[in-house]
């Protein structure tokens, strides 16, 4: 495969509907492009280091995300409702439709 492309396995039902627990999706890596609000990206967890998780992109300001996930459920996402905004920076890819 690719280098600029990686096969994701989700985990969990904050994405859902759009994304359903273990559904494989494909990202491209960023490199140096800087991610768009309405995209769906894979960024690392602010607070586990070994944690990588998928979110949408709701808004960006100075250089900071606010990621949120898909399912309505208030309480099946940890997202920047729980955690805030997170540096661009902390973005590695974006799924491929």
């Amino acid at each position: 495969m690719d280098s600029r492309f990686l096969n994701v396995v989700v985990k969990g039902d904050s994405m859902w509907p759009t994304l359903v627990d273990g559904d494989t999706v494909k990202f491209e890596i960023l490199g140096d492009r800087i991610p768009e609000v309405g995209q769906i990206v894979l960024a690392k967890h602010p607070f586990r280091k070994d944690t990588k998780i998928i979110k949408r992109i709701q808004s960006i300001e100075n250089n900071k995300v606010f990621l949120v996930g898909d399912n309505p459920d208030p309480t099946a996402s940890e997202d920047s409702h729980n955690f805030g905004m997170i540096n661009s920076s902390d973005i590695s890819a974006r799924i491929i439709n």
